[in-house]
């Protein structure tokens, strides 16, 4: 079965390692028995929009977050909204989890509309959250149920009532620095600050994302994985975070 993993703006939205992030989700599927294949979605009408099963939304800076913002809303977000509404998945990392908001405003009050599918708001802070975070997941039925990762991001975000955190922030500033949430989560998105690689630190939820995207095909079933390595990976960097 073929596997379509849709890169958003791989050129601009592409730091603090999210091709990590790429590879994981690509190499995972393949080991599932899937088909990967990439597909990079830049500036411009991209048609290949409706072959893919999971969409991924890296991030980038103030100015990056600037060149794409209205291309996003004009050749993106309709797009987008119907793939998810069919039960497409989007992983959103930092400045792709701010523009799927409702909007972003920057340090020097200048305000960017987000696409509206995240019921977040943003706007800078006057401090940088930097540092490792770790997070207990809201998400039923994850094992393990933490999540780690890196943040460095001087977004403050928050949600309203349509969202619902991905996690609790156990370590770190997370979202915002003071109600201890981490991320969001609304229907088939998720958004979050976690960088470092986000998946290949937590291959858990790599595969909730996939088996997720499969479902709308009708089997989410995904075979057994030997993560024995992966996850004492991540159990060494959740002792190594909270000895801090």
């Amino acid at each position: 079965m073929r596997f379509t993993v849709g890169w958003l703006y791989p050129d601009l939205m592409n730091i603090y390692g999210d091709r990590g992030n790429i590879l994981t989700l690509l190499k995972r599927a393949e080991w599932h028995g899937l088909e990967p294949h990439l597909v990079e979605l830049g500036r411009g009408a991209a048609a290949e929009m409706q072959d893919v099963d999971v969409f991924f939304f890296g991030g980038g800076q103030d100015r990056e977050q600037a060149l794409i913002y209205d291309d996003l809303r004009q050749y993106k977000q309709e797009s987008l909204q119907r793939a998810v509404d069919d039960g497409v998945q989007i992983l959103a990392v930092c400045g792709g989890y701010q523009l799927l908001g409702h909007y972003y405003q920057t340090a020097d009050g200048e305000r960017f509309d987000g696409i509206g599918m995240l019921d977040v708001k943003t706007e800078a802070g006057k401090k940088r959250f930097i540092g490792d975070v770790v997070v207990q997941t809201g998400i039923e039925g994850m094992v393990p149920d933490t999540l780690v990762g890196f943040e460095n991001h001087s977004g403050r975000t928050f949600l309203g009532p349509g969202a619902k955190p991905l996690g609790k922030v156990l370590m770190g500033k997370g979202n915002n620095g003071s109600d201890k949430t981490e991320g969001a989560v609304q229907g088939n998105i998720i958004g979050t600050y976690l960088h470092g690689s986000l998946l290949p630190k937590n291959p858990h939820l790599a595969d909730y994302v996939i088996g997720k995207a499969l479902k709308r095909r009708g089997d989410g079933a995904l075979s057994h994985l030997d993560d024995s390595a992966e996850l004492a990976a991540h159990g060494w960097i959740l002792q190594r975070a909270q000895r801090r």
